[in-house]
């Protein structure tokens, strides 16, 4: 489907940011590794540092490196949410670097359900990407390729197509997950009762 493959690994291993299609809003994304790629998605955000990014995969078996072992009811979130609209916030490992979880020890990993992002995360090496939306802070997500195009058209180093596949254009939900308890950060595209 996607046709500048190699354009999108190349982007990707040389410190750059792409922006990307989603489930739910359009993200902007790089490579974990690369503190230099981060940096910058913070200036093209103008992001307060405080504000950690998330890690998104086409397979949650590709996240795992970067927690601790999920909870139990993480697990279950994980079974009956993933691929989808939920993004699970838990403890972080020693391979998720400080420079994307904003010095905290949590990270919150995700798994769209989209055929594009999918084939991205096939791309990416290491199939995993760091995001976050596709927008400058406090300015509304970009919901269709054009809203993408103009809001990082000129910051990120590649806009990808959606080649029909949209996005629903709702958020995320955002759940927290140690131990046995869970805390909703964000009430997003999933509705889930505590």
């Amino acid at each position: 489907m996607i046709k500048n493959r190699e354009e999108i690994k190349h982007v990707l291993e040389n410190d750059g940011v792409i922006a990307f299609v989603t489930d739910t809003v359009w993200g902007l994304g790089c490579l974990p590794t690369s503190e230099k790629a981060v940096k910058k998605i913070y200036e093209i955000k103008k992001r307060e540092v405080q504000k950690p990014l998330i890690l998104m995969s086409n397979e949650v078996y590709h996240l795992l490196n970067y927690v601790q072992i999920i909870p139990k009811i993480g697990q279950k979130l994980v079974k009956k949410y993933f691929p989808g609209a939920l993004t699970l916030v838990t403890t972080k490992s020693d391979a998720t670097p400080y420079y994307i979880t904003s010095n905290m020890e949590t990270v919150g990993i995700r798994v769209p359900d989209n055929e594009v992002f999918k084939e991205i995360c096939e791309i990416a090496p290491g199939h995993v990407l760091a995001t976050t939306s596709a927008n400058l802070s406090h300015q509304p997500s970009a919901k269709t390729y054009e809203q993408a195009l103009g809001n990082m058209g000129c910051l990120a180093d590649l806009v990808i197509e959606d080649y029909g596949y949209y996005c629903k254009g709702l958020e995320s939900t955002v759940v927290g997950v140690f131990n046995d308890d869970m805390k909703i950060f964000r009430q997003g595209a999933i509705k889930i009762e505590l």
